[in-house]
C-alpha cells in the first residue's frame, strides 16, 4: 500500500462532509448551529485551497486538475469502461472537487451575508444591482434579502446534487478498479500503481 491522502486532505474531506450534512439538517431548526457550521465549512474550504497550492503531492491542484480535453477524454473512456486508474484524483474527480469547493464557498458566503444584512454592502457592484428589488420599498438601498436567500438555497441544492454525483462516481470507480475509495479516504492508503495506471 502507498500513502496517497495526507491527514489534511482526509480531515478536510470528512470535516466538510460532516459540516454540510449537519448544516442541511439544521437549516430550519437551529439557526445558530447552522451559522457556525457555515463558518466551519468556509474555514475548511480556505484550508483546502491553501493546501491545494502548497500541500503534499497528491493534494496539490497542479497534480490533478486537467484541461477540458483530458476531462472529456476521461469521461468518454468511463462511458466505455476503459478509463485508467489514477493513484490520485482522476480528471472527473478533479472537476467534482472544484465544483464542490466553489458551490460550498458560494453557499457559505451567501449564508454569511444573510446573517447580517449590512454585509450586503460587501457584495460586488456587479451582483448587488441584480439582487436589488426597488418595488418592495422596505429599505431604500435596493437590498433584497429574499434574493440572497434564494441564491443560498440554490447553491445548497446544487451542493447536494454534486454530493450525490460524487458518491456515485466513488462507487463506480471503486467497483471498476476493485478498490475501496471511501476506505482510502479514511486510511490515506491505496494499492501501488500497476501497469497502465496513472501515478
Amino acid at each position: 500500500m502507498v500513502r496517497v491522502w495526507d491527514p489534511v486532505v482526509r480531515f478536510f474531506h470528512w470535516g466538510l462532509a460532516a459540516c454540510f450534512a449537519l448544516a442541511w439538517l439544521t437549516a430550519e431548526e437551529a439557526q445558530s448551529a447552522h451559522e457556525w457550521l457555515d463558518y466551519a465549512a468556509a474555514a475548511l474550504v480556505t484550508l483546502r485551497v491553501v493546501w491545494g497550492l502548497m500541500g503534499s503531492h497528491y493534494a496539490r491542484f497542479g497534480q490533478f486538475v486537467r484541461g477540458p480535453g483530458a476531462v472529456l477524454a476521461y469521461l468518454r473512456d468511463m462511458a466505455t469502461g476503459r478509463e485508467r486508474r489514477f493513484i490520485g484524483h482522476n480528471p472527473a474527480g478533479a472537476v467534482m472537487i472544484l465544483a464542490l469547493l466553489l458551490s460550498m464557498a458560494g453557499t457559505a458566503w451567501t449564508g454569511w451575508v444573510m446573517a447580517e444584512p449590512e454585509r450586503a454592502a460587501l457584495l460586488p457592484t456587479i451582483v448587488a444591482p441584480a439582487l436589488a428589488d426597488d418595488d418592495d420599498g422596505e429599505r431604500g438601498d435596493g437590498w433584497d434579502e429574499g434574493a440572497v436567500e434564494e441564491v443560498h438555497e440554490a447553491l445548497a441544492n446544487l451542493m447536494l446534487a454534486l454530493v450525490v454525483l460524487h458518491l456515485g462516481g466513488v462507487a463506480l470507480a471503486s467497483i471498476r478498479h476493485r478498490e475501496n475509495l471511501a476506505r482510502a479516504m479514511v486510511t490515506g492508503l491505496k494499492r501501488p500503481a500497476e501497469p497502465g495506471d496513472v501515478a
